[in-house]
């Protein structure tokens, strides 16, 4: 039986996005008294609580956590346009773009917990590349981007170097 109790915390230590190889913690807590956890993976991962006195009857699951390798083909380069300084209120897009036939593009922000994706498009130059637009500028922050194939979503391409956006005049 699932969802007597209410559902315990999930975290991965140092994050969701893992080298190959790197050493990840899984870590499932709560305030209920559980006596085990369970961990449940379909892609994404769960845990769940059982209690010492009941231990068929299950917590409600964690929110899902998505583990993702990262660093595995080559690195797709950002740029922002029209530049990585603009001035408060102006409208930004960020592209992400490589000669590697990606089938996704997925831009994380330094500090923000999830990414936003978006499918690659086939440029007139060969390249593959998505646009990814911020809209108006209000904070700048630190972007990378990443490249994945549709056969294996959680399998990413290395990072893209780092692009610093500067908002001016706030």
């Amino acid at each position: 039986m699932e969802g007597v109790h209410r559902k315990p915390s999930f975290l991965a230590l140092p994050g969701h996005l893992v080298k190959s190889e790197e050493t990840v913690i899984l870590q499932c807590w709560s305030d209920v008294m559980f006596e085990h956890f369970l961990l449940h993976r379909e892609g994404t991962y769960r845990c769940y609580g059982s209690v010492p006195h009941s231990p068929y009857q299950l917590s409600a699951p964690s929110d899902p956590l998505d583990m993702v390798i990262i660093g595995l083909y080559e690195k797709p380069s950002l740029s922002a346009q029209p530049g990585p300084t603009v001035q408060a209120g102006e409208n930004v897009t960020l592209s992400c773009s490589s000669r590697s036939s990606y089938d996704m593009y997925h831009l994380s922000r330094e500090g923000e917990a999830h990414e936003r994706r978006l499918p690659a498009v086939r440029s007139i130059n060969g390249t593959f590349q998505a646009d990814f637009p911020l809209g108006p500028a209000t904070h700048g922050g630190t972007y990378r981007c990443f490249g994945s194939f549709r056969d294996a979503p959680y399998e990413w391409s290395n990072s893209s170097d780092p692009l610093l956006v500067s908002v001016t005049g706030n």
